[in-house]
């Protein structure tokens, strides 16, 4: 019986570097071992230095190791066709637009990674599949659709043998394929459900959420990597010091966490896991506890002094001009530390005089942490700080009562199977987006404010859902399969959404940020995140490269070499984004907290 291994976690926590581990592990115990990867930034190639691609391929240098890079975009682009191609024949070209946009999400790519998965779940020419990104929640529950199908299928037979979702036989098919992955997900003796994480708060708030939405489905969490600790050997400093206790303080959260699941925790390398060498050395530390041998000499090369400079111009993309307004967006993968540099901002902007809100749609509310200061669901002063206001926008009440608002309307003019069809389609993370954001437009229009920060930024789908001539409720109605008509009120809200993204794309007003730390993963996922807001005439004018060891701090071999790593990875990002202003954020040597603090690094970075 083939074993499945999921490994789970956000951008840049490892979760690669520690599939691969365990991928090589077994391949070398005599384990015919297969590792997939939907990742965009196809870094198996990278880590295994070879070339690997969309296609089953042997990794050179160790017997009984393959893998493959499935391409995402590809996946996409052919599960939307099966989905678009019986739309075409039923409905005008208005609304199969509006079914493409709809199918461009971050779901639907998810979901058609997700398919190609289960085909290697019924694979049986492997002892072990290891799977590099895991489904979420959500996609499971896609999956689980509370319709009966039977009853469905037997309809639209009789008819012209097409349903919303596609081909009958397509649906019957895929139901079948899907219940028998679900199923193997579920037999923890087939499947082994891993999350990496990073001992920091908000890489723990996340993966807690993420273990319970799974739980609520019968798939459980069988083990915890908690990677990136610091090795004691190294803590040679006062300043690496506090760090490595503030990361003991995590483990131990997490052990609190997580109760019964086992955890293991892995230290930083010197620098980037790459090789099948490095990766013997690496499970042999996870597997066999074995101690991480000396600091290798590698060949990153001192670039060049990257203590903070001040030689770039910042002002106009954070203050207001010309007694305008101005919008900053920060967004960034979990645990790079944009709630941070939104809270340093939002600081900063305020002690200038400028009347500020910060707003936050993270489910933890980070900046009430970040700020030391309590945040409710509606603006309010911050004490102690002229000038801030500060709200959290919880996704998940904006999401609530934006759905009772769409089925309440629906259910006067549609039946029982119908509604549940549209509440499974508003169950997304893209309707929670949409929800969140247009509170925030409610902010934005009312102009109340100099400055408003943003933390997340709405990605280029949700804005170009909103450019669509019709509402949100209106084109999960129409993604349901029911045409609908557009209202004077549809047409009213959507002037409102249009005012509001033409503020958004005006250099003058709004200015969007990514935040990143120096490393492959964070750099190419902000690359894709920007190219994807380009789509609908947003630039990125700001790039915050965070978490850069300070010079006078990397005395040891083991920190000259990350840091020169990091200077290696500085002068990617400045080919990455060739147009955008960089401003480089140093590590400190306890977490970023209070007013004072914040304002302190904002005078200094800003």
């Amino acid at each position: 019986m083939t074993k499945f291994i999921f490994f789970s976690g956000k951008g840049g926590v490892g979760k690669t570097s520690m599939a691969c581990t365990t991928a090589v592990y077994n391949a070398d115990k005599g384990v015919k071992t297969l590792i997939v990867t939907t990742d965009p930034a196809a870094n198996l190639s990278d880590v295994f230095e070879q070339e690997i691609g969309h296609k089953i391929t042997k990794i050179n240098n160790i017997d009984n190791l393959y893998a493959m890079e499935i391409d995402p975009d590809k996946s996409t682009e052919e599960y939307k066709e099966r989905l678009l191609a019986p739309m075409r024949e039923l409905f005008d070209e208005e609304m199969v637009k509006i079914a493409d946009e709809q199918l461009s999400g971050p779901c639907t790519s998810e979901m058609a990674s997700f398919d190609r998965f289960i085909d290697f779940m019924g694979e049986t020419d492997y002892d072990i599949i290891i799977f590099d990104t895991a489904p979420t929640g959500h996609t499971i529950r896609l999956l689980e659709l509370p319709i009966d199908w039977s009853k469905h299928i037997e309809e639209s037979a009789k008819g012209t043998g097409q349903t919303c979702m596609g081909p009958v036989s397509m649906i019957e098919d895929s139901k079948n394929k899907f219940d028998e992955a679900i199923a193997k997900l579920r037999d923890k003796n087939q499947t082994d459900f891993i999350f990496v994480m990073q001992p920091e708060q908000t890489s723990l708030d996340e993966t807690i959420r993420s273990s319970k939405e799974l739980e609520e489905l019968g798939i459980i969490t069988t083990r915890i990597i908690i990677n990136g600790f610091i090795p004691q050997e190294e803590v040679l400093s006062p300043f690496f010091k506090a760090r490595y206790d503030m990361q003991m303080g995590y483990l131990t959260k997490a052990k609190e966490a997580f109760g019964a699941i086992p955890i293991d925790t892995m230290e930083l390398f010197d620098s980037e896991l790459k090789g099948i060498n490095r990766f013997r050395l690496s499970a042999g530390i996870l597997f066999q506890g074995r101690k991480a041998e000396g600091s290798m000499k590698l060949n990153y090369k001192n670039i060049k002094d990257i203590n903070i400079e001040k030689n770039y111009n910042i002002k106009d993309l954070i203050y207001p001009k010309n007694e305008s307004h101005k919008n900053i967006f920060f967004s960034g993968k979990g645990g790079v530390g944009k709630t941070v540099l939104a809270c340093v901002t939002a600081v900063h902007t305020a002690n200038r005089g400028y009347k500020t809100l910060l707003l936050t749609t993270d489910p933890a509310a980070h900046i009430g942490k970040v700020l030391d200061k309590p945040i409710g669901d509606e603006p309010t002063k911050i004490e102690g700080m002229e000038n801030l206001f500060a709200a959290k926008i919880d996704p998940k009440v904006a999401f609530e009562e934006y759905k009772s608002m769409v089925l309440d309307e629906a259910r006067s003019k549609f039946d029982e199977s119908t509604i549940l069809t549209m509440e499974e389609e508003l169950n997304s993370p893209c309707t929670e987006e949409m929800a969140a954001f247009q509170k925030f437009i409610r902010y934005a229009s009312e102009e109340v404010y100099d400055v408003i920060v943003f933390d997340t930024a709405p990605t280029g789908h949700t804005l170009r859902l909103l450019e669509l001539p019709m509402d949100w409720s209106k084109q999960i109605q129409m993604k349901a399969g029911l045409s609908t008509d557009i209202s004077e009120e549809d047409k009213k809200q959507k002037e409102k959404f249009d005012k509001v993204i033409a503020v958004m794309k005006d250099k003058e007003k709004t200015t969007f940020s990514f935040v990143m730390y120096p490393e492959k993963t964070p750099i190419v996922e902000a690359y894709r995140a920007s190219e994807e807001l380009r789509t609908v005439g947003i630039d990125t004018q700001l790039i915050m490269a965070n978490l850069i060891i300070p010079e006078e701090q990397a005395v040891s071999t083991f920190f000259k070499n990350r840091r020169y790593m990091q200077e290696y990875y500085i002068e990617e990002i400045k080919n990455t984004f060739k147009t955008s202003e960089i401003v480089k954020i140093p590590m400190f040597d306890r977490e970023v907290k209070g007013l004072d603090m914040l304002m302190d690094i904002g005078n200094m970075i800003f």
